[in-house]
């Protein structure tokens, strides 16, 4: 078994449309997405950085939020971040994201986070509890944050066993999640699913059209005029365009 030493907490930076060099990156990702502890920085591929957190709560700061926005000077790098892990390929994401899991009129008396570690297990495997769960200032609603594979089954109930008098009793409640990315298993990447993926269905991908013909050349194409455009020979649109007024011929003997 191949040892994942010091990648317990390794997140992988995909920059997209160009990137900043790695020297500003090592200074700029811990100030710009909020680090709070040492990170190790490295390329990892022409378009994507290893970041290896060293805790828990940077890691999980990365993964929370489906890209970040690294700038410099005037201009911003978009960067989406993922879970490393050894089966790594630039050209495929990982399935693993992280989400919230919110259970709506959860009994405050179960707002302990053994138990709600426990109950959002079955999707996932739980890194955080939110302070209004903790600190019970919102008993309407527990959320959990959770790292999950977007192509497991989610479930959409849990059940609860509590004691009714000297009766077990099972209660069933409801699982929200708050935002569930999506997963194309043909393109291996994030964002879209197999119904919404153009390599399955190019129907989808819109038309591509040029809105900078005129007239002429629009119908020399084949292509019905649009009425929007003004033509680019007035003339050759009116084959009998009326002649321009002319002054009258002067009288004999005057100007």
């Amino acid at each position: 078994m191949v040892e994942q030493q010091d990648l317990k907490y390794a997140v992988v930076g995909k920059f997209s449309h160009g990137m900043p060099s790695i020297a500003f990156l090592r200074t700029a990702i811990p100030k710009q997405c909020s680090l709070k502890a040492e990170v190790n920085i490295g390329l990892l591929h022409n378009r994507h950085v290893l970041i290896r957190c060293s805790i828990e709560e940077d890691y999980v700061t990365l993964m929370s939020r489906p890209n970040f926005w690294i700038k410099e000077n005037s201009k911003s790098f978009l960067m989406k971040t993922f879970k490393w892990d050894i089966g790594f390929t630039p050209e495929e994401e990982t399935s693993m994201a992280v989400i919230w899991l919110s259970f709506p009129n959860l009994p405050p008396n179960f707002y302990v986070p053994s138990i709600l570690f426990s109950i959002a297990s079955a999707v996932g495997r739980p890194i955080a509890i939110d302070a209004a769960t903790l600190n019970k200032t919102r008993p309407s609603c527990a959320r959990v944050k959770v790292e999950a594979d977007l192509l497991q089954e989610h479930p959409q109930r849990y059940n609860i066993q509590i004691m009714n008098g000297e009766e077990m009793e099972t209660m069933s409640y409801k699982i929200r999640y708050d935002f569930l990315p999506k997963y194309c298993t043909t393109c291996m990447l994030q964002g879209h699913d197999l119904q919404g993926c153009w390599k399955e269905h190019p129907e989808l991908q819109p038309e591509k059209r040029n809105h900078g013909e005129d007239s002429v050349v629009a119908a020399a194409k084949g292509k019905a005029p649009n009425p929007t455009l003004p033509p680019t020979n007035p003339s050759r649109q009116n084959p009998n365009p009326k002649p321009l007024p002319t002054a009258p011929p002067p009288r004999n003997g005057l100007p």
